[in-house]
């Protein structure tokens, strides 16, 4: 089953905002705090979008489930 790129973007997109929001809300309930858990969640989309790259290339270098 293929998927469009443009499906695909949209997807990303919208996981990203979905799992920062998670992050924002968890921040918050620990520190009771907006400005710290918006801070925490900025980081956070910043940090995982350049750990999931490095995390694809390295899934590249691999034939597991491949056809």
């Amino acid at each position: 089953m293929n998927e469009n790129k443009t499906r695909s973007i949209g997807k990303s997109i919208s996981w990203r905002i979905l799992a920062s929001c998670d992050t924002m809300l968890i921040s918050y309930v620990i520190t009771r705090s907006f400005k710290i858990a918006a801070a925490i969640s900025s980081i956070e989309v910043l940090t995982k979008m350049v750990l999931y790259y490095f995390h694809e290339r390295a899934w590249n270098k691999f034939a597991f489930g491949r056809n």
